[in-house]
């Protein structure tokens, strides 16, 4: 292919940077590849800072590592040496102002049957789960509902409450009613659509089906997701442009022109990557493919924050990896990760031999309700370092450990306004729709389109740039 092949990328994140690498191992090294991102950073919600003296991960801090996209790249870039597992402590779930197990065997908090959730849920909607294989499931092939409907309409709300909400929580920002059951779990829509008798029964042939596999299920890296970000930026040879935000979008004789606003001039590529928000990309496209533009506006969006807590060496914790919280359960938080006790890579002493601080993350907000931001309420954050430090303290003492407020030896708030789509019922089948008529030499990624977790956005990278490079072929 022409070494003078022009190519932009249009957003920073794992996915932008992804596209990016990809394309310039096909294309090479005389390809002219601009990677433009409108912050003062990349990585996207990918975003490794120092809290506590340490390196820490304030938004995805772990990847799924049965799926391969990662694990992968990881390896593929030489970082497969850093990659480290979660050590054998379990979350535990807030509800009635004490922790409970969480429920297990469950596939993403669906329990398998009513043993798993009892003491955790309701009588009655134990009592519901033991007849729900005897009585009849609607369920029509091919459809799509909120996965807290089927689960309330099968089990009862307490378990959409208790043991669903707090899992998919911490996945999508988004409690269980405002996700489609074939956006998160479309192995469970599968096994439905396929004339499962019972939520029971296609839950229990699932949970089956993977009891063989073995061996850990996340994985994270040492020193933090920047260390994937630095050796994608180098392998792909790009010097990101950051503040620079793109205005405009308009097709061009050599295929897309890009303009930067005001006292800049445009720049046209043979082919453009847009790697940015659905509600983004569809802003670009309103005027050049408005057919596109308004299904990509039309998805709605989830913020968050996280706190990140360092605490002073020594203090001790409730013995969990985390602590996930029931829906309305009276803590200001919906969960906590004990990172220092989750990741053996952040306990013990350091390399001069001191000790480490311990790290925990406390995360607030979801879609719905929102955090309010400083020019609404100002001094928010200092309101939200306040009650994660209240609501960790009660945790601790729910459990017969010392409150921990006392040793916090530092906190680093991070907001991430618009962190992620929202997974609503039909969303994957309205984004395939999407990808399926996007105009020639245009590709898109990003969360938005197959899945939010930090593997799928590298797996869509990926066949952006494949797309991409079909066309130009």
């Amino acid at each position: 292919m022409s070494s003078r092949v022009r190519i932009a990328i249009v957003g920073g994140g794992i996915s932008g940077l992804t596209a990016a690498y990809r394309l310039r191992h096909a294309l090479g090294p005389d390809a002219h590849i601009d990677l433009v991102e409108a912050s003062g950073r990349v990585g996207g919600v990918l975003h490794t800072t120092t809290v506590g003296e340490r390196a820490v991960d304030v938004g995805a801090e772990a990847f799924i590592v049965r799926r391969p996209e990662a694990l992968e790249l990881v390896t593929e870039l030489g970082l497969a040496d850093r990659i480290v597992s979660p050590t054998p402590r379990r979350p535990a779930v807030w509800s009635g102002e004490r922790l409970h197990p969480l429920p297990t065997p469950a596939l993403m908090g669906i329990p398998a049957g009513p043993a798993v959730v009892d003491g955790l849920v309701d009588p009655d909607d134990l009592d519901r789960m033991t007849g729900e294989p005897e009585r009849p499931l609607r369920w029509e092939a091919g459809g799509d509902i909120a996965v807290g409907q089927l689960v309330a309409e099968r089990f009862g709300p307490s378990v959409v409450a208790r043991s669903l909400d707090p899992m998919l929580g911490g996945v999508y920002s988004s409690l269980a009613g405002d996700i489609g059951v074939r956006e998160a779990l479309p192995a469970l829509a599968a096994r439905l659509d396929a004339g499962a008798p019972s939520l029971t029964a296609a839950v229990g042939d699932l949970i089956t089906a993977g009891a063989g596999v073995s061996g850990p299920v996340f994985g994270a890296l040492v020193g933090g997701y920047a260390v994937l970000l630095d050796a994608l930026r180098t392998a792909a040879g790009v010097e990101p442009e950051i503040l620079t935000p793109v205005t405009e979008l308009a097709p061009s004789t050599e295929g897309w022109s890009l303009g930067f606003g005001a006292g800049r001039d445009p720049r046209s590529y043979d082919g453009v990557v847009l790697a940015v928000p659905a509600w983004r990309a569809g802003d670009l496209l309103h005027q050049c493919a408005p057919e596109l533009s308004a299904p990509l506006r039309a998805v709605r969006r989830a913020s968050s924050v996280v706190v990140s807590i360092a605490l002073a060496p020594g203090t001790v914790l409730p013995e969990h990896s985390g602590v996930l919280v029931g829906t309305g359960e009276g803590l200001r938080a919906k969960a906590f990760t004990f990172s220092s006790q989750k990741w053996a890579h952040l306990a013990g002493p350091d390399l001069s031999g001191a000790d480490r601080p311990v790290s925990v993350r406390a995360s607030f907000g979801r879609f719905g309700a929102p955090v309010p931001d400083e020019s609404t309420e100002p001094g928010v954050a200092d309101r939200l370092r306040r009650e994660a430090l209240e609501d960790l303290d009660e945790v601790c003492r729910a459990t017969g450990v010392a409150p921990v407020s006392s040793r916090v030896v530092d906190v680093y708030v991070q907001r991430w306004d618009d962190g992620l789509p929202v997974y609503a019922p039909g969303h994957l089948a309205a984004m395939s729709q999407v990808l399926a008529a996007r105009p020639s030499r245009l590709a898109l990624a990003g969360s938005s389109y197959a899945g939010v977790g930090v593997p799928a956005c590298i797996g869509r990278a990926g066949r952006a740039a494949a797309e991409l490079l079909d066309d130009l072929a």
